[in-house]
């Protein structure tokens, strides 16, 4: 976590706890005061302690939105993008990333049924795969579901390698994972070129991508945008990432509290042009099972479309 990153989570939850530690010394004032064992007034309305009460309503309020609601509520992205590296065909790309399952599961129904009804030529999955090994059967279960014209292809991500390492996460999936792989797609007279490498091999990113051949469109799979400034002026005309979850909870004016990147909030969601390569940062489906709190707010759960067409 960087030390910008580690003072906005600081400042946040210190204004947060006290708000409530003063929210609690109003109510027990109150309560004092009702019970005759404190004289003088209880301050309880004052126009201090209203915009206090006031505050700390919102947050509860906010809380329950981003604990029962947005959660649920799936955003469909869509980015076109116009290339000369194409002729005649288009192409359509459907990204997830850190679905992030649990046993019982939550959005993984929706998810089947949105991406098939969007008809891809490609899926793409960018890591994170499941909270514990016990949602192991939902999340392939999932994946399996998918459909898509011409294939889907996977790289895995910092939770995979750190809590699920040795685990047969795309078996029976029909996902091919492209670590260190490059894969040839032919689509209507035109070709594009898909790589991309595990979290844990993302310094191997070079002899991957110096092996794709020039003049042809090339996407690339990693699941931290921490690679863009490296690639940048390499043959990447796409890098999809995820990791950031949007920052999970963002702040109105603000966005992300927290990204856990190395470069922070720079690229903490969506659509960026470095060097010669389009970034694009999916905010993830899930929710970090382990040490994170199980809310989204204001950065909703995403599908990304990716509509890449000849430039004419």
């Amino acid at each position: 976590m960087l030390i910008r990153e580690f003072v906005s989570l600081s400042v946040f939850l210190a204004f947060v706890l006290a708000i409530y530690i003063k929210e609690g010394q109003l109510i027990s004032k109150l309560l004092l005061h009702k019970l005759g064992r404190k004289e003088g007034p209880s301050g309880f309305l004052t126009k201090p302690a209203i915009a206090v009460h006031i505050v700390a309503a919102a947050g509860i309020l906010c809380f329950l939105y981003g604990l029962l609601i947005e959660p649920h509520w799936i955003d469909v992205k869509t980015v076109e993008i116009k290339t000369p590296k194409l002729s005649h065909a288009s192409l359509r790309i459907v990204q997830l990333s850190d679905l992030h399952t649990d046993p019982k599961g939550i959005n993984e129904k929706k998810i089947v049924e949105i991406v098939n009804a969007l008809k891809p030529d490609i899926i793409v999955f960018t890591g994170d795969t499941v909270n514990a090994s016990k949602a192991l059967p939902v999340f392939k279960k999932t994946m399996k579901s998918l459909k898509a014209g011409i294939g889907k292809y996977a790289v895995t991500g910092n939770y995979d390698y750190w809590f699920l390492r040795g685990i047969d996460l795309f078996g029976g999936t029909d996902f091919s994972v492209l670590d260190g792989r490059i894969e040839k797609i032919n689509k209507d007279g035109d070709t594009v070129f898909i790589s991309g490498v595990n979290f844990e091999h993302g310094m191997y990113w070079f002899p991957v991508l110096k092996n794709v051949p020039r003049g042809y469109y090339s996407i690339f799979l990693y699941h931290r945008p921490d690679l863009i400034e490296d690639v940048k002026n390499s043959n990447v005309d796409l890098y999809l990432a995820g990791h950031t979850h949007g920052g999970q909870v963002a702040l109105p004016f603000y966005g992300a509290i927290i990204t856990l990147s190395k470069y922070g909030k720079r690229y903490e969601a969506g659509e960026y042009k470095v060097g010669n390569t389009v970034l694009y940062v999916n905010r993830g489906i899930g929710t970090e099972g382990k040490f994170g709190i199980r809310v989204r707010f204001l950065v909703r759960p995403e599908i990304t479309v990716f509509d890449i067409r000849p430039l004419k």
